[in-house]
């Protein structure tokens, strides 16, 4: 079965990607190592369901990580 992309698909794939972001943003402040570590967890998973997602829609995949430079 082949499924439309339309602006909700995409939207989701955006929104996991913000917040890996956002996820990554915060464990780079954090100060408590197992925090940061559960923060870090969790933005690998938003980027894995990003990457699933592309893969599904056929688009190219985004990095699985981000460069912690970049923040």
């Amino acid at each position: 079965m082949i499924r439309p992309r339309g602006p909700h698909t995409m939207k989701m794939l955006a929104e996991y990607l913000e917040k890996a972001i956002t996820f990554e943003r915060m464990a780079a402040e954090e100060k408590d190592a197992k925090l940061k570590a559960d923060l870090e967890k969790q933005a690998i998973a938003y980027r894995n369901l990003a990457a699933e997602r592309a893969k599904h829609l056929k688009l190219p995949v985004p990095p699985t990580r981000r460069n912690p430079r970049a923040a």
